[in-house]
């Protein structure tokens, strides 16, 4: 679907993200308490399609573009931080899988309108050895979100014949999952550890992991996994900021008028408007870099290397504000952010969110050697610039 394209459609899965607030606000507690999303929250994504948003378009999903996947992901982590992150990484897993997977094993996923659920890890590597029909894989995985909601795993491995490094999508019977989720914040990912020992992966069920030339489907996936990566990882700080901010001006709104109450004070009401400017300056730098992007994406022009430095340097930037902006709502909100609620929760989701690989240092300086001249000739590579090969 090209930027611009059926607009009302586009904007459906937005407007059905936001509708779901309510829910996945309510059903928070329970996904912290127990280290997975409720039922009735997979329920609502399952039956509103927000599991299909990179599905291509010819196996039922929407092909949904960056800039409107930005919203929806945005609308959804603003309700729930663990049920936006538990989201966006399926929907990386199964539109990748849809795009870019053999003709037969997309039949069988989609079949007789199945809609697969995947979900896994593709930083840290495991092994995959050449056999008949197939590879054998083994390996440990850690962080595979959404696992305990999933029919299929998504892993990351590396040909031991080749070098070559490749995405598996295998049965989630197929694999030893670690219930070890034990951690402050995202508790609600159920982001546990897993393991293969020689699983048999069929020809066809694995593809390229740095490909951006889809087996079906259009412009969207010339984007790559990483480029989802980026997309989600943007999408999903956007919405936690947004709720942050809001929560702290209900919180000081109510208690206008008591003696010290933080509203009357000028020193809050200045910090709060520095912390609404960083954060709104933070999003905007994200939609505009992807907007500029996507024009790129759906002309045919391919996407540069400065498009690609600017949406990771965006994603870099919003996660680094996002964590002034949840300590400043934290301290802000005095021993209210204490207790057991909102802030508390989302304060501990924004400090494990910010741990992830996509906004580490080494992000800052590699966008940091291309934006200062010093990286000519180079290309980006999931997170790094190397020799184009």
């Amino acid at each position: 679907m090209s930027l611009g394209d059926s607009l009302s459609d586009d904007t459906i899965l937005a407007d059905r993200a936001k509708a779901l607030v309510p829910l996945l606000d309510t059903e928070a507690e329970y996904a912290d308490n127990e280290g997975k999303l409720s039922s009735a929250t997979v329920a609502a994504l399952h039956r509103d399609g927000l599991l299909k948003l990179w599905v291509p378009e010819k196996l039922g999903g929407a092909e949904l573009d960056p800039v409107h996947s930005l919203e929806v992901l945005e609308n959804l982590s603003y309700a729930d931080a663990s049920a936006g992150w538990v989201t966006m990484a399926a929907n990386l897993s199964i539109g990748t899988a849809g795009a870019y997977l053999s003709d037969h094993a997309v039949e069988e996923l989609w079949a007789d309108g199945k809609q697969p659920v995947i979900a896994g890890q593709g930083t840290r590597p495991g092994t995959a050895k050449m056999v008949d029909g197939g590879l054998l894989l083994s390996g440990s995985w850690s962080f595979g979100s959404g696992l305990k909601h999933s029919s299929h795993v998504h892993s990351l491995a590396i040909v031991e014949d080749t070098g070559e490094p490749r995405i598996f999508v295998t049965p989630i019977e197929a694999v030893n999952l670690i219930d070890n989720w034990d951690v402050m914040g995202l508790c609600g990912t159920g982001s546990i550890d897993y393991t293969m020992e020689s699983v048999f992966v069929p020809n066809g069920w694995s593809h390229f992991a740095v490909t951006t030339t889809p087996e079906r489907g259009g412009s969207l996936y010339g984007l790559g996994i990483i480029g989802f990566a980026v997309t989600c990882h943007s999408g999903w700080a956007m919405g936690v900021g947004r709720r942050l901010l809001d929560e702290l001006a209900e919180l000081v709104h109510g208690k206008a008028g008591r003696p010290g109450a933080q509203a009357d004070s000028v020193a809050f009401q200045q910090g709060y408007a520095e912390a609404e400017a960083k954060f709104r300056a933070a999003r905007a730098l994200v939609m505009e870099s992807w907007t500029d992007l996507s024009k790129s994406l759906y002309a045919g022009d391919g996407i540069s290397v400065r498009q690609h430095t600017l949406v990771r340097l965006a994603l870099a930037h919003i996660t680094k504000t996002l964590h002034e902006v949840a300590s400043f709502v934290y301290l802000a909100g005095g021993t209210t952010s204490l207790r057991r609620g909102t802030i508390q929760r989302m304060f501990r989701d924004v400090h494990a969110g910010t741990q992830h690989v996509t906004s580490s240092p080494n992000v800052w300086q590699t966008c940091g050697r291309e934006l200062m001249g010093v990286a000519e000739g180079k290309t980006w590579q999931f997170l790094d610039l190397v020799d184009p090969h």
